[in-house]
């Protein structure tokens, strides 16, 4: 029988405190036990029934060997996009097996720039766009989001432009659903991003780890699905939708205008990929969908909740809700929390500055700074609301004391 959401509990009230810090990945590992880690982009739930189903099976069987190929991978991704989205797309002949979503991205900015050439970001956005495209010998260039969190499509047509002009083969790491202001770019504006990437020659690789994380009142469009978008590449996973970062596998989607491209991918780079995480992926984007519509109503309470904490505890600090991931983006300029350190990096994860340092020491909440996310992201900090609803008053009214307290 076929799940609904309805048969499904909210999977944010499952795990206990007590159940989580017993977990020995990233979020409950890296700060002491006093702390309540509202940082990185893992989510405080249980692993999906049909996900925990298929790694039972793959373990009973001893199937632990290579991965095969990406197909049944991407064929389930084919049919989530049909259901989801009304997508047709992907191809899955145009797709291939990567290690992950980083990775992958790395791996597409080989095939279609080269050393030195130029690969333009829109910050502040997720820290390692930064890192991994220099880390990949290519320059990154930034054309920032406007005021409201979103695509600024003058800065856009500027930085390609600038790109152009600095010859190579210029590309734009576009991220949709964008992290970390949860903006959930509407078909019109990537309808002009394709526009602009054809006048200036850009190639366009989209970021959508976060696709299946549309709250209501938005929709996602895949980027491949607009006009003009042919030579484009999108790279994506189940990973964040239904919490499988420790079970490495990712798919590189590719316009039909670039499928030449991506058969040039080396063989081995299908080799990184963990063949359980394939199977997990797998088994979410075609049974999970039960599981992810109840998250996604938890997600949406939530969201509400933390708006009106914010009021309660901490009206100094801006807050526009997210459209998608369960990420919100916070303005505490006004706290009066100054720190030389807090200059828009970009920088790493862990890096700590101004008021993610001060709610730190002061209230216990480890959040995610937002210096470290490039330009703009000064004085913000980015908190993770995928958890209980227990864990996020706490956390909030945690925030507020310290603030008071500093006041």
């Amino acid at each position: 029988m076929e799940h609904t959401a309805a048969d499904v509990p909210n999977p944010l009230e499952q795990p206990t405190v007590e159940d989580l810090r017993r977990r020995t990945s990233m979020k409950w590992r890296t700060y002491p036990e006093d702390v309540l880690p509202l940082w990185v982009a893992e989510m405080d739930v249980p692993l999906a029934e049909p996900v925990a189903r298929a790694l039972h099976r793959a373990v009973e069987l001893g199937d632990t060997g290579y991965p095969v190929g990406g197909r049944a991978y991407a064929e389930a991704l084919a049919g989530f996009a049909q259901r989801r989205w009304g997508w047709k797309g992907p191809d899955v002949e145009h797709t291939a097996l990567v290690p992950d979503v980083m990775l992958g991205i790395v791996e597409v900015l080989r095939l279609v720039t080269g050393p030195g050439d130029t690969v333009v970001v829109n910050p502040p956005v997720y820290p390692p766009f930064h890192a991994f495209v220099t880390h990949a010998d290519r320059r990154v260039a930034a054309a920032p989001l406007g005021a409201d969190g979103r695509l600024d499509l003058d800065a856009l047509g500027e930085a390609y432009a600038a790109a152009r002009a600095r010859g190579g083969r210029p590309a734009h790491l576009l991220c949709n659903p964008h992290n970390p202001t949860g903006a959930v770019h509407t078909a019109d504006e990537l309808a002009a991003v394709a526009a602009l990437a054809r006048e200036y020659g850009v190639r366009v690789v989209a970021d959508e780890i976060h696709a299946p994380l549309v709250l209501d009142g938005a929709r996602f469009t895949p980027y491949l699905s607009v006009d003009g978008a042919e030579d484009a590449f999108a790279v994506t996973s189940a990973s964040k939708a239904w919490n499988l970062a420790g079970l490495k596998a990712g798919l590189v989607l590719a316009g039909p205008g670039a499928a030449d491209d991506l058969a040039r991918m080396p063989e081995e780079v299908g080799h990184g990929p963990s063949h359980l995480g394939a199977l997990a992926h797998t088994a979410a984007l075609n049974e999970g969908g039960a599981w992810l519509d109840a998250l996604l109503a938890g997600l949406a309470a939530n969201r509400e909740l933390l708006g009106r904490l914010l009021a309660e505890h901490l009206p100094g600090v801006g807050y526009t809700p997210p459209e998608g991931t369960y990420l919100a983006w916070l303005d505490c300029r006004g706290l009066g929390f100054d720190d030389p350190r807090d200059t828009d990096g970009p920088g790493v994860v862990t890096d700590l500055a101004g008021p993610a340092r001060v709610f730190l020491d002061r209230a216990r909440v480890a959040l995610s700074s937002g210096h470290t996310f490039g330009s703009g992201g000064a004085g913000r900090v980015r908190l993770n609301f995928a958890t209980s609803a227990a864990v996020l008053t706490e956390a909030v009214r945690r925030m507020g004391e310290a603030v008071r307290a500093a006041g």
